[in-house]
């Protein structure tokens, strides 16, 4: 099938339109808590509540209590949100440009993993020094976030209600991800993909069309 065939775009956020840096956040989360750097990315990759609130299963106020306790810290909200979000970089405004564009020539969608907390230092924070809005919604025809559905990539319940709900063909989609596995998880639905394997590539990709 040709890539003219392509009707529908869906974008992950972190790494493909937001840059990300995982390191950062784990770093923060060193030197407040005073372990070494080597054991917190082992606690971070091995509990199960960082998924959990991705998926909307924790409140803020329990993803931090989950987060005191793993890392053994008495902090206050403010200093482990700002450990939390020091992964994101910041979204460059060429990619919110680019993205006006193919609006007019796709439906484009986001289809992110992410919380509340993420959410909300995207909208206010990084946002308004970028587009002076508070909102990613205007980038996109639809946007889907993992902790409002309670699904997450790479399940494929989450690719089915995006594609069900907007009557999508899942051939006539392309799905953009940094993560091999939500690749995966796409492409065990029918969606075609593209692995986003540098920050800028979605620029590059649509730059060639």
């Amino acid at each position: 099938m040709s890539e003219r065939a392509i009707k529908n775009l869906i974008f992950d956020l972190g790494g493909v339109i937001l840059d990300l840096s995982v390191p950062a956040t784990l770093d923060s989360f060193a030197r407040l808590s005073g372990l070494d750097r080597e054991k917190v990315e082992d606690l971070f990759y091995a509990n199960a509540g960082f998924l959990k609130y991705e998926k909307g299963l924790l409140s803020d106020a329990d993803f931090r209590d989950f987060v005191r306790e793993i890392y053994s810290v008495k902090a206050t909200d403010a200093q482990l949100d700002a450990c939390w979000n020091a992964m994101l970089v910041g979204i460059p405004l060429v990619k919110l440009q680019l993205l006006s564009r193919l609006m007019n020539r796709y439906q484009v969608f986001l289809l992110s993993n992410t919380n509340s907390i993420h959410l909300e230092y995207i909208n206010h924070v990084i946002l308004p020094g970028v587009t002076g809005g508070t909102s990613l919604d205007p980038f996109f025809h639809k946007t889907y976030y993992s902790h409002v559905m309670k699904k997450r990539k790479p399940d494929a319940e989450i690719f089915e209600q995006v594609l069900q709900e907007n009557n999508l063909l899942p051939e006539e989609t392309l799905f953009l991800d940094d993560h091999p596995k939500n690749i995966e998880g796409a492409a065990a639905v029918g969606i075609r993909t593209l692995h986003v394997v540098t920050p800028d590539l979605m620029l590059t990709h649509f730059h060639e069309q």
